[in-house]
């Protein structure tokens, strides 16, 4: 990671409660994880300010793959923008603005690689059910704040974890990130 990088997640960092942003922690074992897998196509729900993407973009740029990011406020995902050109990472990344639910179901026809899954809490088992079948065999599910939002995520927590396609096992990252292997 270069240094302009860098200081630009330490700027984020002081704002993290505002954005509800992940953990250092995790955006960093996030980074890893792209790195060991080689993972080259990455989907996002929740791109708030970026603090995530820039992670992601990151560790896309050592596979060469990209990362689609949905967020539905506009002003965040201008945030977002932002950081990612200052940081020179704009060519790994595709922005899109809405109802992550409605963009996956209606424009995104892809296979991905791994899909972090950081957005309205209580749609997740929604976002599950049209991202199952867009994930590779092989691919990864990270769901943030799976402890944090306990029972707002329960539905999916529950479905994703009874579900034989899946091994399944959650993280004692801060907030609790859910790591879901498709066999």
């Amino acid at each position: 990671m270069d240094s302009k990088t860098t200081l630009i997640l330490e700027k984020l960092e002081a704002t993290s409660e505002e954005y509800w942003n992940i953990s250092h922690q995790t955006g960093n074992f996030i980074s890893m994880l792209i790195k060991a897998t080689g993972a080259k196509n990455v989907l996002e729900l929740g791109t708030s300010n970026g603090y995530s993407g820039l992670w992601i973009a990151d560790a896309l740029k050592y596979t060469n793959g990209h990362l689609t990011t949905i967020e539905f406020w506009e002003k965040r995902q201008c945030l977002a923008r932002k950081y990612i050109n200052e940081c020179g990472l704009s060519d790994y990344v595709t922005f899109k603005i809405g109802q992550a639910y409605d963009i996956i179901k209606d424009e995104i026809n892809e296979q991905f690689d791994l899909v972090f899954i950081d957005a309205n809490k209580q749609e997740y088992i929604k976002f599950f059910e049209v991202i199952h079948p867009l994930l590779k065999k092989g691919g990864i599910i990270l769901a943030d704040n799976v402890t944090s939002h306990a029972k707002k995520v329960e539905p999916f927590v529950s479905a994703i974890s009874n579900n034989d396609e899946y091994q399944v096992q959650i993280l004692d990252l801060p907030d609790g990130l859910l790591m879901a292997y498709k066999l």
